[in-house]
């Protein structure tokens, strides 16, 4: 998987990089299938935005969280995008089999 964070109106630092790696490993354990990840840290004035794209097989996955504090918007993030990596993958899952197979029983 290849990960890259860049910033708009703000310095990417060996901290920050290494936050946003280990939320994101979180969310990887979920779904191993992850290609590639974008992230962007962005600041407007008082408001911190995280930005992340994910290329997963079949699908890209975006979530954009904002908070007044850098880190709590990489947390944020980190849960809405495992919430939609979570519904990406149920919706890979054939809910239809089990049902198909106790009727082809009958």
């Amino acid at each position: 998987m290849q990960l890259s964070v860049s910033g708009h109106h703000i310095e990417v630092t060996a901290a920050l990089r290494a936050y946003v790696d280990k939320k994101l490993t979180r969310t990887v354990r979920h779904f191993g299938e992850v290609i590639d990840a974008h992230f962007v840290l962005t600041v407007d004035k008082l408001q911190h935005i995280a930005e992340a794209t994910l290329h997963v097989s079949g699908d890209t996955i975006h979530a954009v969280a904002s908070e007044a504090d850098m880190y709590a918007a990489i947390d944020a993030l980190a849960d809405k995008l495992e919430r939609r990596v979570r519904k990406h993958k149920e919706k890979l899952t054939d809910h239809h089999a089990d049902q198909a197979q106790k009727n082809a029983r009958l």
